[in-house]
């Protein structure tokens, strides 16, 4: 039976101060205006800091506790997803994409900035983000590890191909197996390598860091599913982005394929799997926790 949620106001409390790590720390490492470039470096921090729940930040140092390993040294890391997960939505967001005008109850970075800074701000975040993970992890053997994660997670065996495959299967035949490798790489391997990169910033053993890696990767798709069913049911206020794009567009979803309940149900079944991949973990009250966050997300 999987483990039931702890209270919700200790799980936002735990929210809140991961995001507030993860902020301060990138308040301090990103480019002040001042430095040079000042269009880009507003460009850079208006994307960064418009908002957003900070998940992957939260669940690399949830893995870290987990397994007994101190968040602080996870930080650079939580860093360098972040900064990844921002430039991929300053991309997905460009017209040639999936031409958005609205991202986290604002305009997107091309609708202020034009679309050749937009491209440049995800470009450069891109980069910083490794040379934030580099410099700022004390270990260098550590830092490579956690480097390589992210490198894959983020690649052509990744997020970029996923996002390839998605933009392949528009107006196409729906088809299940392609649609698993859309989930699986333009969403999921970034969440698995927060996970699976926690576990390895907390010190964990090769096994403990799979048992991780699993729990990410079917917590990612859980996370893509419950995304599915929020662009047909939401609202643009509650979503901070623009609603029903998936059937504009004509993308494939589970929800296109199957209907929103096989959507809803295979999200629960996917959280029950991430739970249980994690059973055995010292600590794994807060994965938990932030895995039926993730199912009962609206937004």
């Amino acid at each position: 039976m999987a483990a039931q949620p702890t209270d919700s106001s200790a799980l936002r409390a735990y929210l809140d101060d991961a995001k507030q790590t993860v902020e301060t720390a990138l308040d301090r490492l990103l480019p002040a205006e001042a430095d040079g470039a000042p269009r880009l470096a507003e460009a850079v921090r208006y994307s960064v800091f418009a908002g957003g729940k900070r998940l992957r930040p939260a669940l690399a140092f949830a893995a870290a506790e987990a397994v007994g390993g101190d968040r602080a040294v996870a930080v650079p890391f939580a860093c360098a997803l972040e900064l990844v997960h921002t430039y991929s939505l300053i991309h997905d967001d460009l017209p040639a994409m999936d031409d958005d005008d609205l991202r986290r109850g604002r305009p997107t970075s091309h609708k202020v900035f034009g679309e050749a800074h937009a491209i440049l701000a995800g470009d450069c975040l891109h980069t910083m983000a490794f040379g934030i993970l580099l410099r700022e992890t004390q270990d260098a053997t550590l830092a490579r590890a956690l480097g390589v994660a992210l490198a894959d997670a983020a690649g052509f065996a990744g997020m970029v191909g996923g996002q390839v495959e998605d933009l392949a299967a528009e107006h196409g035949t729906p088809n299940a197996e392609q649609l698993y490798r859309i989930h699986r790489g333009k969403t999921a391997a970034l969440i698995q390598a927060a996970t699976r990169g926690g576990g390895l910033a907390g010190g964990a053993d090769a096994a403990t860091v799979d048992a991780l890696g699993a729990y990410g990767l079917h917590l990612g798709l859980a996370f893509q599913l419950v995304d599915d069913v929020l662009d047909e049911t939401g609202t643009a206020e509650a979503l901070g982005k623009t609603p029903g794009k998936d059937r504009q567009d004509e993308k494939l979803t589970v929800v296109a394929l199957e209907g929103l309940e096989a959507a809803r149900e295979r999200a629960r079944q996917e959280v029950a799997a991430a739970i249980e991949a994690v059973a055995g973990l010292p600590h794994p009250e807060r994965l938990v926790d932030l895995a039926h966050f993730v199912r009962e997300r609206d937004r």
